[in-house]
């Protein structure tokens, strides 16, 4: 590092500094950090070179008064315990997306119960952001309708049914209670239990479609609990199973579409008396390695969370960058883990 580059240090980088090091106009810097393609690529890279160098951190207030853009994209996130480690591997896959972009990442909170539309609206009205990210859609959800009356960028994890093109990523939660029902079919259970999501969410329906397309081909039994949702707690899940198990009629078949549910569910099991593959088979949704260390004879079917959070963040990007006008779309297939 030049002298000149270590005496700037002593106080917070600019933009005349990088110009003073790189020996260029404040302009042609700006410009040249913007990637601006009159500017020559060998001084982008120069100059970007120095910024880093340097510690150069671009003013966002000053950059959002000229340019009215915040260069954040915002995830909404809703605490749940469906999936563990949701939020993590969903905001991993994100950040790795945006990783070489000038987009920054940043996590508005929404509280169980909260009022989603309000928090966008929020976001959207104060220019907080340049997109948005969020999940845990409804059949009709207004979030979507909203945004896509503002012209806002954004993409969501799940579905909805508004007949506007959105763009969405999701998981194919029909194939895979569907390929859960089939898989305790073949282990001879005689009654299948599918633990859902409350009604509100698109994917209740998605899950429910895909036992009903196994069982009337199978012929066999199958029941959705009324007691407990994948919202319910732990503890809750947990006694509800423990008392289901002394029911004379009660499932030996359970599909569960997340680890929590999972682990709640044979806890009761166990307190009951009932083993896994002795009394009872299930199979579980998983987003990691977890499951394979705590019970790794069960079957399991992954979501990969982390690939979710990315392809959302280049949808959002597609759409900033005025890429993808159409509004990109994908499903994820699962993928089966079945023990032999």
């Amino acid at each position: 590092m030049t002298q000149k580059a270590v005496a700037t240090q002593a106080k917070r980088p600019t933009l005349k500094t990088v110009a003073q090091i790189a020996d260029l106009a404040v302009t042609t810097v700006s410009r040249a950090l913007a990637d601006d393609p009159k500017i020559a690529l060998a001084t982008r890279e120069r100059v970007a070179a120095i910024a880093e160098q340097v510690g150069y951190v671009p003013d966002r207030a000053a950059q959002r008064l000229r340019t009215g853009k915040t260069k954040v994209i915002s995830l909404i996130l809703e605490p749940h315990q469906e999936i563990l480690g949701f939020g993590d591997a969903l905001i991993h896959g994100i950040t790795g997306a945006l990783h070489d972009t000038r987009y920054h990442l940043n996590i508005t909170p929404s509280f169980a119960g909260g009022d989603t539309r309000t928090t966008v609206e929020h976001i959207v009205h104060n220019r907080l952001a340049d997109g948005l990210i969020f999940a845990r859609t409804r059949p009709f959800d207004e979030r979507v309708r909203y945004l896509s009356e503002q012209g806002f960028p954004f993409a969501c994890h799940g579905r909805t049914e508004l007949s506007a093109p959105y763009s969405h990523f999701d998981f194919d939660n029909e194939s895979f209670a569907f390929a859960a029902a089939n898989r305790l079919t073949e282990k001879g259970v005689q009654k299948i239990c599918l633990i859902l999501p409350p009604d509100k969410f698109t994917f209740y329906q998605h899950l429910r479609y895909g036992l009903l397309r196994s069982v009337r081909t199978s012929g066999l039994e199958y029941c959705f609990p009324e007691e407990i949702t994948l919202d319910s707690s732990l503890v809750q899940i947990k006694d509800w199973a423990r008392d289901l198990a002394g029911h004379p009629d009660a499932p030996d078949g359970f599909i569960c579409p997340g680890e929590a549910s999972y682990l709640a569910l044979t806890n009761g099991m166990r307190l009951a008396g009932k083993q896994r593959g002795r009394d009872f088979e299930a199979v579980v949704k998983t987003s990691s390695d977890l499951m394979s260390q705590i019970d790794p004879t069960v079957d399991q079917i992954f979501e990969d969370i982390e690939e979710a959070g990315a392809r959302l963040a280049a949808f959002v990007l597609g759409q900033l960058s005025k890429d993808d006008p159409e509004r990109a779309q994908a499903i994820q297939s699962p993928v089966v883990r079945f023990s032999h």
